[in-house]
């Protein structure tokens, strides 16, 4: 497998499955524009990574983020090979106590920018016959007691993951990878106590027959492989569970 040539545009980038998605797309040769809110981390990657990486710090969720991220990848690399969508917003709490305006919060993360930013890169994924990954989760498949609204912003994510699939075949692949519990600072962050979020990660190791979380980069070589078009050329419209064995 080699992505050497290839341009990749990967959004939250800075930190968690973003970073290891995007140091194993790097290592596979491939150049690589980096989003994220926060431009100290993406920056670290374009010391380690050198001419490769293209930084843009950017809120996916802005108005007229999708058209500017587009513009940083082709004027930088020529084209677009690639969109991995991975920026995401977690929050969780029981629906009778939950803000609705977290729920719109999550929707513009994890369903609008990724529809953006995918509408705004199609002609130059037209004219590479390139691909799209979209990082949902195993949320999007299961009963999610106690974090309903994340879990409905990622079914439909994967709802417009097959939509979009069959709607621009043959010319662009669009697939989702669907983690089960990956170790990322994401779970310092999803708005519980110190005691709930502890009663969440004991609750998701028992209930994943691996016994563990995974890690960043066993997500990263999926995602290497979904947008070789050597290995996967004849792949669109899957949801496939990276989730040691969570949905089995």
């Amino acid at each position: 497998m080699t992505l050497a040539g290839k341009s990749v545009i990967i959004t939250g980038a800075a930190t968690g499955i973003g970073r290891g998605i995007a140091e194993c797309v790097l290592k596979e040769g491939a150049d690589v524009t980096v989003v994220g809110r926060r431009e100290e981390p993406l920056r670290e990657l374009a010391e380690r990574f050198g001419d490769a990486v293209h930084v843009v710090a950017q809120d996916v969720a802005a108005p007229g983020a999708g058209t500017r991220i587009v513009a940083a990848a082709t004027t930088r690399f020529g084209g677009i090979d690639a969109v991995v969508n991975n920026a995401g917003l977690a929050r969780f709490g029981a629906l009778d106590a939950a803000d609705p305006a977290l729920f719109d919060a999550m929707f513009a993360v994890n369903v609008r920018a990724p529809a953006e930013l995918i509408r705004c890169a199609l002609p130059h994924l037209r004219e590479r016959r390139g691909s799209v990954v979209n990082i949902s989760s195993v949320g999007g498949v299961l009963a999610m007691p106690g974090r309903a609204f994340y879990g409905a912003t990622k079914a439909a994510l994967n709802s417009l993951t097959r939509s979009l699939a069959v709607e621009f075949a043959p010319d662009v692949r669009v697939n989702a990878i669907l983690p089960g519990p990956v170790l990322t600072p994401m779970w310092d962050g999803t708005g519980l106590d110190a005691a709930g979020a502890e009663r969440l990660r004991a609750g998701l190791i028992a209930s994943t027959p691996m016994g563990r979380f995974g890690e960043d980069r066993e997500i990263g070589r999926w995602v290497c492989l979904l947008i070789d078009p050597e290995v996967s050329g004849w792949v669109t419209g899957a949801l496939m569970p990276v989730d040691g064995g969570r949905t089995a």
